[in-house]
């Protein structure tokens, strides 16, 4: 992808799901397992990701899972091996604005062609690349924002003038290095599936 030439990126995933889906879930970037096997959150974080997903009464494939970036953003990192020795490896990192910027036009076109009834942000990256930088993911968890959305003309962020119905909440690696989010994630949860029957939004199968 020639926008993001000269970033410390590599590999590239799509979109994946229905384009009537019942959710679209808006992430931060992929990682290692996802630039392999081209399948959105299909890593740890990912598994987590399936689990909260049940909760709320929904799989994989009632879902369009996409990226605020589509490329792994990576840094350079030692690692100590068991035997006392270290290796030079590739470690996750949070995109910068610079290469969320890159990559916004493609979440542009997914925002205008997915017909999904309810957004869902996982964690402050997707949250922020749809509203801006005024939100805390700690601020607004598990409540529907109504909000135009951020797309990029002449290579300025403006908004769209339809108003979407936006759900965030914690990105599930988040769990990882902070076990007291996941009362907040199950809560949210059970917040989304009180949400979406109020909507009448349903799984695929359903």
């Amino acid at each position: 992808m020639k926008r993001a030439e000269g970033f410390a990126l590599e590999g590239f995933v799509y979109g994946s799901g229905p384009e009537k889906p019942a959710l679209m879930l808006v992430g931060e970037a992929p990682g290692e397992t996802e630039i392999h096997n081209g399948i959105p959150f299909s890593g740890r974080s990912g598994k987590e990701l399936m689990g909260f997903l049940e909760r709320a009464g929904l799989t994989r494939e009632d879902v369009y899972i996409t990226s605020a970036v589509r490329s792994r953003p990576y840094r350079w990192g030692t690692k100590k091996n068991r035997d006392g020795t270290t290796t030079e490896r590739k470690y996750n990192r949070a995109p910068t604005q610079k290469e969320i910027r890159a990559h916004a036009p493609l979440l542009d076109y997914e925002l205008a062609h997915v017909k999904a009834p309810l957004l869902v942000t996982l964690g402050n990256v997707g949250l922020r690349r749809l509203v801006g930088p005024g939100y805390k993911i700690t601020d607004v968890h598990g409540k529907v924002i109504r909000h135009p959305v951020q797309i990029l003309e002449n290579e300025q962020f403006g908004w769209t003038e339809t108003v979407y119905d936006i759900f965030p909440t914690y990105h599930p690696a988040s769990f990882f290095y902070n076990r007291r989010v996941l009362e907040d994630i199950h809560a949210d949860m059970d917040q989304l599936a009180r949400i979406m029957k109020e909507k009448g939004i349903a799984g695929l199968s359903r």
